[in-house]
């Protein structure tokens, strides 16, 4: 594996890390700057969240900088338009495979719905900017971790299957919700798929992106007009019902 990529995995463990530090270090300089105690506790998780998938971002970037300017990563890539296809494909087979994962979960018993998700989802509604994070500078950083490293690698020394199914489950235990392995696995496969059907790691980062985002306008933004909606559906059944 190349050191630039050694770089970048250490410096996304760091970035998860971070907020053990980041987040009471926040704080602190905000109460010295006349915010109160309780205000910064309230507003240092988000903002260290947006500052410090930025900053890795920007790192990881920089590092990948003389590798795409060789553009040595595109040898027998898909072309452009034949990517555009596959991203957009790619985001309704994420959505698929994320369905029948779910399907799969229930039926062994595992509670449906992600702690992880759930609680993101509180932070965005209360901090819109966190958007960024959950749904573009995430993502990115997953799949150039996830899919164009760990399983780029693996893809080197053994077949399909073995490297996607490895690297999704580090990209499963990577989220801390072990009881969803199957979900996130799932997802893992589907953005390893297009990473190798087009050998360009934009589409499955496209693909995750809009996955993402779609996740978190339906469960925040337009909530509540879903959940109005299927109260009006039941209510049309039952009226239908009482004929």
């Amino acid at each position: 594996m190349k050191k630039e990529y050694w770089f970048i995995i250490i410096a996304y463990i760091a970035m998860q890390l971070s907020s053990l530090i980041g987040i009471p270090l926040l704080t602190l300089i905000g109460a010295e700057l006349g915010k109160s105690l309780e205000e910064m506790e309230t507003v240092a998780v988000p903002y260290w969240l947006v500052i410090s998938f930025t900053v890795t971002l920007v790192i990881v970037l920089l590092l990948l900088k003389k590798e795409y300017k060789t553009q040595s990563d595109l040898r027998g890539a898909a072309s452009p338009v034949s990517s555009a296809g596959w991203a957009v494909a790619g985001v309704f087979l994420a959505l698929m495979a994320q369905s029948i994962a779910a399907s799969i979960e229930s039926m062994i018993g595992i509670e449906m719905g992600s702690e992880n998700t759930q609680q993101i989802i509180d932070i965005i509604e209360k901090f819109p900017i966190v958007i960024l994070v959950s749904s573009i500078i995430g993502p990115i950083l997953e799949e150039i971790v996830f899919r164009k490293i760990i399983f780029g690698s693996l893809h080197k020394k053994m077949n399909f299957f073995l490297a996607a199914l490895i690297s999704s489950v580090i990209f499963a235990l990577a989220h801390f919700e072990p009881e969803h392995v199957i979900l996130y696995s799932a997802m893992g496969f589907t953005f390893a798929f297009l990473y190798v059907k087009t050998k360009r790691i934009i589409v499955p980062i496209v693909a995750h992106v809009t996955m993402n985002t779609f996740v978190v306008l339906i469960q925040s933004v337009f909530r509540e007009d879903i959940e109005r909606m299927i109260k009006e559906a039941e209510q049309i059944q039952s009226f239908i019902g009482g004929f």
